[in-house]
């Protein structure tokens, strides 16, 4: 009797992995490993070179400080403040410019209008600081003007007027116009990335162009407009030329938007005062840099906790 041996299939589990994606995998560990090991030195350069910065005498730090924590908090919160007012300009246009090119307007009209927007982000930042200073600045002292004489009673309006036009909601109106493309860019293509299908469903269910956008567009984008969002932070918080050419830094900490009494940022204040070259004040403004630098990381952080914590919702 005899039998017959089929013929066996073969083990697709136990397949060699190319060569092509060996290296792939390599380069791409490799190029990460590189970046963390980039950002640590930067780090341990920014803790060892800024550490003396944090015990200096009282007058390194100027008359308005007598130590660190003194001198960095006001610029920290005008750093803050910037970066908050060009979002909060920033981000309804960039979005709204996004679902204008993704699902409003023709083929024809979208991709002229993403050029024009992108080409935004190459414009140097120096080109936009003397934009804001020579173009802007003065275009708007006649509505600060207004605003103080007819919104004073908030506090962000109180006055007196800058006659230069030179304050912080300048500066953040330029910074706007700067993260202006990339909130605009990402957003333009995650919101392209919505199944097509869930569109249709949305509309064949009766919903109305701007009901589908809310209700299958956005939730399937959300994570992806948070990271834009974070992004144009990232760089409105690192903005050094662009501020330090329009704001008109008197020192402090106010909220008054429109007056000359500006909190400076932390990358102006770097780059203003670099040409004081004293050990001790450059060790000063190295540690100002280190607090820039945990900022960023916070806030890149909080961010990337938002969008895990959405993506972990949103698969349930």
């Amino acid at each position: 009797m005899t039998t017959t041996l089929l013929p066996t299939e073969p083990d697709v589990g136990t397949a060699k992995p190319r060569i092509g994606d060996r290296v792939f995998e390599g380069i791409s560990r490799s190029a990460g490993i590189t970046i963390l090991v980039a950002l640590a030195a930067v780090f341990v350069f920014l803790l060892i070179e800024g550490w003396p910065g944090l015990s200096q005498q009282a007058s390194v730090y100027g008359p308005r400080a007598t130590n660190f924590f003194n001198y960095v908090g006001p610029l920290l919160f005008g750093t803050v403040l910037a970066s908050v007012i060009a979002l909060i300009i920033a981000v309804p246009l960039a979005w709204g410019i996004a679902l204008v090119i993704s699902h409003y307007a023709p083929r024809s009209v979208a991709t002229p209008v993403a050029y024009v927007v992108d080409l935004l982000a190459a414009v140097p930042s120096v080109v936009f600081g003397l934009w804001g200073i020579t173009v802007l600045a003065p275009r708007l002292v006649p509505v600060y003007d207004w605003l103080a004489t007819h919104a004073s009673w908030l506090p962000f309006f109180e006055g007196p007027a800058s006659a230069t036009g030179r304050t912080i909601l300048t500066a953040g109106i330029v910074l706007a116009i700067m993260i202006l493309p990339i909130i605009s860019a990402i957003s333009r293509e995650v919101f392209a990335q919505t199944p097509r299908l869930h569109e249709e469903a949305a509309l064949a269910l009766g919903a109305t162009r701007w009901e589908m956008i809310r209700m299958a567009v956005f939730p399937y984008a959300r994570s992806g407009m948070v990271s834009a969002v974070m992004l144009g932070l990232g760089r409105a918080l690192g903005e050094t030329m662009a501020v330090a050419m329009v704001l008109s830094a008197g020192g402090g900490v106010s909220l008054n938007l429109i007056s000359s009494s500006n909190p400076a940022s932390i990358a102006s204040n770097i780059a203003t005062s670099y040409k004081e070259n004293t050990p001790a004040k450059l060790s000063v403004l190295i540690a100002t840099g280190l607090a820039l630098f945990l900022l960023t990381f916070l806030v890149n952080f909080a961010a990337r906790w938002v969008v895990s914590r959405n993506e972990r919702r949103m698969s349930r």
